[in-house]
């Protein structure tokens, strides 16, 4: 018998214990407050004061939790979201159990200098509902909590469930307004699904002109708070447009020079589209090393190009295309640089002045499977040095 009274406690006390851990688990989704980037906004929202709702019927439960756990998540996630900017901000809750307050309604943090760890610290003190739903004493004490204050707007933040309302917060609101003009706005979020408290918290939003209605539903999401926040607090700054970095073309060849291959070509030289000074295939016929005379008048514009440098050496470069072997075109390509700088002699450019070198087809510009491929390899290159 013992032993069965035993086992009958132990299993009662696994009972307990798993329904009350099952009571704690949470059924509000996760969260992860997305960190906005200062450089990138302005603060919208010069002070702003959040009004908590904290009256008996946030007992009650909503979507698996307490109304009144919901509403301080929603405080929680706000204030963890909102990036501190010198606002001014002020917490006032209505309501209350008296072991919170015993008054309708107290301000519990500002209006100071916003700091979000200051605030959740305060706010820890509004710890349970319970009370009148006073929303109006609030929304009149507001009056005294603005006042004074500098900067052009101002919100506020409510979040109630809408219900059992004394007075008139309708008025309040628009007592407000005619206090503060343009310079205040109303953002209330329906904590429920009262059709009472939606209608009542649509009214107060439309007073202000500039605010929005908002349910708790919409902003205990990541994305669905930073929306908020960004809708209700933040101005992104104009970014000015930044102008592309000129492109340099150091040798005013007509090839910039993060593409120039080949820097330093003087002036008036021919370039290929890589920034090579280059004599084409006008120099030279299919396995030739003679110059064609249609070429002459380009070699003599190199020859006056050289006499304006006279500082400048040059290096020709012979290339072929890839007909015949490597040893002969090597061969043909230095023939074709010697063809270049012999007749530059002869213009009165002094030999020491030019250096030679063949590359035979080693380094093609064009494919050499087409004969207009083949042509365009068939070339000399001009580098100064």
């Amino acid at each position: 018998m013992r032993l069965f009274i035993r086992s009958l406690l132990t299993f009662l006390a696994f009972l307990f214990l798993f329904g009350c851990a099952a009571k704690k688990m949470s059924t509000l989704p996760e969260f992860n407050a997305k960190l906005f980037d200062k450089n990138m906004y302005a603060s919208k929202v010069d002070n702003f004061l959040f009004v908590f709702d904290t009256s008996s019927s946030m007992r009650f439960e909503f979507n698996g939790e307490r109304k009144f756990d919901i509403a301080r998540a929603l405080v929680t996630r706000m204030n963890q979201t909102i990036p501190e900017m010198g606002q001014t901000a002020g917490l006032r809750s209505f309501g209350h159990s008296t072991k919170v307050s015993k008054n309708a309604t107290e301000l519990f943090y500002g209006m100071e200098k916003y700091i979000s760890a200051n605030l959740e610290k305060k706010f820890q003190k509004v710890s349970e509902p319970g009370g009148f739903s006073e929303l109006y004493k609030a929304l009149d004490a507001a009056q005294e909590d603005f006042k004074g204050l500098s900067g052009d707007m101002n919100a506020v933040i409510i979040i109630s469930d809408g219900l059992d309302m004394p007075g008139d917060a309708v008025a309040s609101a628009k007592a407000l307004k005619d206090i503060y003009g343009d310079a205040i706005c109303f953002y209330p979020i329906l904590v429920g699904d009262s059709p009472e408290g939606e209608a009542l918290l649509k009214k107060i939003a439309t007073i202000g002109g500039c605010g929005f209605y908002s349910t708790a539903d919409q902003l205990l999401t990541s994305a669905g708070m930073a929306s908020f926040v960004e809708k209700v607090f933040l101005d992104k700054k104009a970014v000015a447009a930044v102008a592309a970095p000129m492109k340099k073309d150091s040798d005013g060849d007509g090839v910039y020079d993060d593409e120039d291959q080949c820097p330093g070509t003087p002036i008036g030289a021919a370039v290929n589209p890589v920034g090579c000074w280059v004599l084409d295939n006008v120099l030279f016929d299919f396995d030739k090393d003679v110059i064609k005379t249609a070429a002459f008048p380009l070699l003599d514009n190199v020859a006056a190009i050289l006499e304006k440098n006279p500082t400048m050496s040059i290096e020709l470069q012979g290339h072929c295309d890839n007909v015949g072997t490597v040893e002969y075109n090597m061969d043909l390509s230095m023939r074709r640089a010697h063809a270049v700088k012999n007749y530059l002699i002869g213009k009165g450019i002094l030999k020491n002045r030019m250096a030679t070198e063949g590359f035979g087809y080693t380094k093609p510009v064009a494919l050499n499977g087409t004969d207009i491929g083949r042509a365009l390899n068939r070339r000399v290159e001009i580098h100064p040095y």
